[in-house]
């Protein structure tokens, strides 16, 4: 059954809201990284490895983040910083682009935040009831 689905992500883990019929689920993925501080090319080889170490890591994260989206109808990636833009273009790259309903700028957000934000986008149009009464009752 495809899933509608809100990604939150920074560089430190992702959570994925997703709703799927009348059902709801809440994955996290760690990413494993701690704050990652950045040298100036001036300081030399040694941070030049702990970059690329950490780019390295950041793609097989993305990896693992992309994978758990395949089955995806709707994405709407949400998040404080760039990790948002550079999963949005992993995702383009793997062929998942026209699943990206959206990305938008969020701050922290606790797992129901993220929960509550993928039923308000995504309930209805899941199959959820609306609120509604319909023309016939």
């Amino acid at each position: 059954m495809p899933r509608d689905v809100v990604l939150w992500i920074d560089h430190r883990k992702a959570v994925i809201a997703a709703v799927t019929g009348d059902a709801e689920q809440v994955t996290s993925i760690p990413s494993g990284l701690e704050k990652h501080v950045r040298y100036s090319a001036s300081e030399g080889s040694a941070e030049d490895s702990v970059e690329r170490r950490f780019q390295g890591h950041l793609h097989q994260y993305y990896d693992k983040v992309v994978g758990s989206l395949r089955d995806a109808r709707s994405i709407l990636i949400v998040g404080p910083g760039e990790a948002k833009h550079e999963l949005e273009k992993r995702l383009r790259d793997a062929g998942l682009g026209k699943a990206v309903v959206g990305v938008e700028a969020a701050d922290k957000m606790t797992d129901p935040q993220i929960a509550a934000r993928a039923r308000q986008r995504f309930g209805e149009a899941a199959g959820r009831p609306s609120d509604r009464q319909s023309p016939e009752g």
